[in-house]
């Protein structure tokens, strides 16, 4: 087997083995065992996080250590049709052309294929390579709680490469830092006697809330609330909720509601006319926005008392979502955003989860700031998690150069050096390390943390040869 084909090999093995976030246990385990067997060093904390060593090749011996990194939890997301259960059943996957894909949910290559390359390379005694600290960490997805968590005292490395990048020949020097912000609301109920409905808003891209924030996509919690702000003197609401995770653009929300008889024609015009301004006004960014209400007959309902509708349509009215900033310093990045990726309802509680990020810190604590006093100024409370620093760019990287002109080796073009608005773990353990030289590449994956999530598979081979030839050449960093 190839050493190209050992990639594929792991990423399929890693896709029999559910590892979605917070369900980080058996592929960690799994990665103990893979190195147990080859005889390697390995270490596993009480989160799951794995350290595992190869010692260097021969003549490699005097070269510094490089740190290889990559997470181990991937974003479950799936579509409405599709019954897949992520806690215990293996992806799906086929092939269409150039790409992996899996059917009906996200495809995990954002970070699976990082922890592939990995595998593959332990795997293999023929690359030549300095000494070897392989880092798989976990809950990257949800706050980045295993980096923030591992222990780096006893590490070598003097370099890091991050494996978390989903655009080949990109190469990324800095990110933003970020948050998780919940802002929950506490609901009242009061019981009415109507026509039973069910809204539906679907067919929206999505995308991650970081690195497609720019590119204006409809957000199916905003659009719920401007729907609500229309429908509301004709609407009672039993629930609502939409999407699954809040560093994703939420592509679905429903509404379980309950309208008068005589105003039920009044709400069906009313969606039929603001479908078709949603599809107009994101005619460049969306193609298939549909919602759709459904009859459920006649019912009796505990649903929002008026107050807590009306607190209901001011916040999601009123909360920021999308970019707020775009960098002065480098043209097109984007330097603070928020994303409402999910409202949901729990213990008769209103939950609206965002993702924050920024570049710059004393923006990401503006924008949290904006969703705590509008949430208080509405009777509510405001919970703040998984806070993680910006990675800052510096201006001498040995391991920069040398991937650039091992790009240019192999394919006689430049390699692009960015930063990049998503956050990404190199944040984390540049703090922690502060002599590290950190980068981060990886091969083309598209429509992450979306069921249209695909990997290219010569991408992926591409992006392998050039790892490869990165670390032969690593006697340049002496």
């Amino acid at each position: 087997m190839s050493s190209a084909s050992k990639v594929f090999h792991y990423f399929e093995e890693i896709c029999k083995i559910p590892h979605g976030s917070h369900n980080c246990k058996e592929i960690s385990d799994y990665c103990v065992t893979f190195a147990k067997e080859r005889n390697l060093f390995v270490r596993q904390d009480k989160l799951f996080n794995v350290v595992i060593v190869k010692e260097a090749t021969k003549g490699y011996e005097q070269v510094p250590t490089v740190i290889l990194q990559g997470h181990l939890d991937m974003v479950c997301e799936k579509n409405e049709d599709t019954s897949h259960d992520f806690l215990t059943e293996p992806l799906e996957l086929y092939k269409e052309g150039d790409f992996i894909a899996a059917k009906g949910t996200t495809l995990g290559g954002d970070d699976g294929i990082a922890i592939a390359y990995c595998l593959a390379l332990l795997d293999d005694d023929e690359i030549s390579h300095p000494r070897l600290e392989v880092l798989f960490t976990v809950e990257e997805e949800v706050g980045m709680e295993g980096a923030t968590y591992l222990d780096v005292s006893e590490l070598k490395g003097k370099y890091l490469i991050n494996i978390d990048n989903e655009e080949e020949g990109v190469l990324l020097t800095s990110c933003a830092g970020g948050l998780k912000a919940q802002a929950v609301l506490p609901i009242t109920r009061t019981s009415v006697k109507g026509q039973g409905i069910t809204l539906k808003i679907q067919g929206l891209l999505g995308g991650h809330s970081g690195a497609e924030i720019h590119k204006q996509r409809a957000n199916a919690n905003v659009l719920m609330g401007r729907l609500l702000y229309e429908l509301g003197d004709f609407l009672e609401i039993v629930n609502i909720r939409g999407g699954l995770k809040d560093n994703a653009i939420a592509r679905e929300a429903f509404l379980d509601g309950v309208v008068a008889e005589e105003n039920l024609q009044k709400v069906k015009d009313k969606i039929t006319q603001l479908t078709n301004v949603f599809q107009k006004e994101y005619s460049k960014m969306e193609d298939n926005i549909c919602i759709q209400i459904e009859q459920t007959g006649q019912v009796t309902k505990e649903v929002y008392d008026k107050k807590t509708k009306e607190k209901t349509i001011t916040f999601l009215m009123s909360a920021l979502n999308g970019v707020y900033t775009m960098s002065a310093h480098i043209n097109g990045l984007v330097e603070s955003s928020q994303n409402l990726g999910v409202m949901s309802e729990e213990d008769n509680k209103l939950i609206f989860s965002f993702a924050v990020r920024s570049a710059v810190a004393s923006l990401k604590k503006l924008l949290s700031d904006k969703i705590k006093v509008l949430i208080e100024s509405l009777g509510g409370t405001y919970i703040e998690s998984g806070q993680y620093p910006e990675w800052e760019y510096k201006e001498t990287s040995k391991l920069r150069e040398l991937f650039k002109k091992s790009y240019e080796t192999l394919y006689q073009k430049e390699m692009k050096v960015e930063a990049i608005h998503a956050g990404l773990e190199c944040g984390i353990f540049a703090s922690k390390m502060q002599e590290v030289d950190i980068v981060s590449f990886g091969p083309d994956i598209f429509d992450i943390h979306t069921p249209k999530e695909r990997l290219s598979i010569s991408s992926t081979e591409r992006t392998w040869e050039l790892l490869l030839h990165v670390l032969k050449n690593t006697k340049k960093l002496v």
